[in-house]
């Protein structure tokens, strides 16, 4: 009865937008207004159930929806306007579905009428953001919205997840119509993926005697960890821990094993550790939960973890034998399938004989003995590397989330500071978008209001959406933004050294701001370090600062950032800070990898 009265009453397209996000559930919008919205902004005014961070350019709005979906484990929403408000955002959408994180997108359109005229801020916003997104929509009937809307959230966090747009028309906001309630079993069943998937016995049988067999084994945990739920990461803690075995992570999934676990090998690939990398190359058995074989990790595919018998186990079915072909591929969700290996293994009585890789430990532990994040501090300048130390050191015991631009920063980040918890490291991994820190720190202030965020840049990535410094101190979100300034583009000029010989074309950054100054002209505090003894003070004051920081962080301008797999290497040929050289006969074989 209820849902015959509710879909009897009409209501205009714009509040049909409304009551959609209500009844989702949705508590927090990141938008900017423009002509084709504002029937839907006009809606909003009055109404208390959901807060609308106002951003400063639609990227901003993208990236922010981003930090708090990551940080808060729900479905971020952005509202923007048609045209330019749309093209605007689509560098964040290709972000989210590169890194599987659930976005809807509302954009709005031109009138229906309009379409295809070249009306005023018109483009093809669904033709255009048909490859950087999961599904979108262009809704044609306002009858069919409050349907379409469920249907994109369902659609958007189902599966693997990722961004889903609907685009609207103006006359459509305008237009009256019937609301349905959320109604999942409305759905069309091929839009969604049922992480209720269940694996034959036999197979986890398999799995589980090639882990009592292997004699070198590793996990390699990935992402999809973190987006598979907290109950995901607890199951893979506890799957480790029950074998004993050694565990490298990607960088989007640091956390899921907490840093100080002894099993933990850190971060591999690129810039990961030289331990790990070893390992994944010389192991015997792989178990690859919710990893992409992204090349950032395996280097030259033709050289990647040769003699290993590979377990992969990924929701997405088209990532499985995609760069590298596995003996084992399990396709669902990592919380699922994990749990259902845990429970075979405890029926059964399994055991690994934990002595059986004494031998593989003892190898490893004389891989760590490289020491391969070492570097040379002084007293005179800060070095990058010391600088995320001292952060750490020092907030470490709050409840911290660290975003971070990319570049060198990015990569010191990953190495120098330790993750015990998913949902606490939000970073750019498959695109690598410069500008994706500092609005994500802002959606992951907006999420978690009593965290201590920090945005963890580089002077040059940070000034890609320094405007957003409005949006935070207008919001009232005490972000930290912590620059690691050395003037260059690091991580191009780092590689215009290693590969250009010494040639640093348009990577020097000439007439940067004061970022002091620049702070407090938005009625932010700007603090400086130049010196390794003014360093704690900075850092102390920063975080006991109830307001909008930039803390302009000067270090060494010439500092690389290693271990790191050559351009055309295995990935188990790295470069280590000692031995700064380049294979340029590797390097010209795979310039593709820069």
């Amino acid at each position: 009865m209820s849902n015959k009265k509710e879909s009897s009453k009409k209501l205009k397209g714009s509040e049909i937008v409304l009551k959609a996000l209500q009844d989702q559930g949705v508590d927090v919008v990141f938008g900017y207004p423009g002509g084709a919205v504002l029937p839907i902004y006009d809606t909003f005014f009055g109404q208390n159930s959901i807060r609308h961070v106002l951003v400063r350019q639609e990227a901003g709005a993208i990236h922010a929806a981003e930090g708090y979906a990551r940080s808060s484990g729900k479905v971020g929403v952005v509202l923007v306007t048609s045209g330019p408000g749309a093209t605007n955002v689509v560098t964040g959408l290709t972000d989210a579905l590169m890194d599987s994180i659930p976005i809807i997108c509302l954009t709005g359109q031109v009138p229906s009428h309009l379409i295809g005229s070249d009306a005023f801020q018109e483009c093809d916003t669904t033709g255009i953001t048909r490859p950087c997104t999961k599904h979108n929509y262009l809704v044609k009937d306002v009858n069919k919205l409050s349907e379409v809307i469920h249907e994109a959230f369902e659609i958007a966090k189902n599966g693997r997840p990722g961004p889903v747009v609907i685009d609207i028309p103006k006359d459509i906001q305008f237009a009256e119509g019937s609301y349905s309630s959320p109604d999942p079993s409305k759905i069309k069943p091929h839009r969604l993926y049922s992480n209720k998937n269940k694996i034959d016995e036999s197979k986890i049988d398999q799995i589980i005697n090639e882990i009592i067999s292997s004699k070198k084994p590793i996990f390699y945990i990935g992402g999809g960890c973190i987006n598979s739920g907290k109950k995901a990461s607890e199951l893979v803690r506890e799957f480790v821990d029950l074998t004993g075995f050694p565990v490298t992570m990607t960088l989007m999934g640091l956390g899921v094993i907490p840093a100080g676990n002894t099993q933990s090998l850190g971060m591999l690939g690129m810039h990961g550790m030289y331990e790990a990398n070893m390992a994944m190359y010389d192991c015997d058995l792989m178990i690859n939960l919710g990893a992409r074989f992204d090349d950032r990790v395996t280097g030259r595919l033709d050289s990647f973890s040769p003699n290993s018998k590979k377990i992969h186990i990924d929701i997405d079915k088209s990532s499985i034998n995609k760069n590298v072909d596995v003996d084992i591929p399990i396709v669902g969700d990592v919380g699922n399938i994990v749990e259902q290996i845990l429970k075979i293994w405890k029926e059964k009585k399994y055991k690994k004989n934990k002595e059986d890789i004494s031998n593989w430990w003892k190898k490893i532990e004389e891989w760590k003995k490289i020491d391969c994040l070492n570097y040379q501090q002084s007293d005179e300048i800060i070095k990058p590397q010391f600088a995320i130390e001292r952060l750490y050191e020092l907030t470490k015991n709050q409840d911290t989330i660290i975003t971070t631009e990319v570049g060198q920063h990015q990569m010191w980040a990953a190495q120098f500071y330790k993750f015990e918890k998913p949902n606490k490291w939000l970073t750019s991994g498959g695109l690598g978008t410069m500008g994706y820190g500092f609005p994500a720190a802002i959606g992951a202030q907006v999420a978690n209001p009593n965290s201590l965020v920090i945005d963890i840049a580089g002077e040059s990535s940070i000034l890609m959406n320094i405007q957003e410094l409005s949006t935070a101190v207008q919001s009232r979100l005490p972000v930290k933004i912590f620059i690691l300034n050395n003037e260059y583009m690091g991580m191009v000029r780092q590689w215009q050294e290693l590969l250009h010989n010494g040639r640093y074309s348009e990577s020097y950054m000439d007439s940067l701001p004061d970022f002091v100054e620049l702070a407090k002209s938005f009625n932010a505090v700007g603090l400086r370090a130049s010196k390794p003894n003014e360093l704690d003070d900075v850092i102390k004051e920063m975080i006991n600062t109830n307001k909008t920081v930039i803390a302009d962080i000067v270090v060494d301008k010439e500092e690389n950032c290693f271990p790191m797999i050559q351009s055309g290497s295995a990935h188990n040929e790295m470069v280590l800070n000692k031995d700064q050289k380049q294979d340029k006969k590797s390097a010209e074989k795979g310039r593709v990898l820069v």
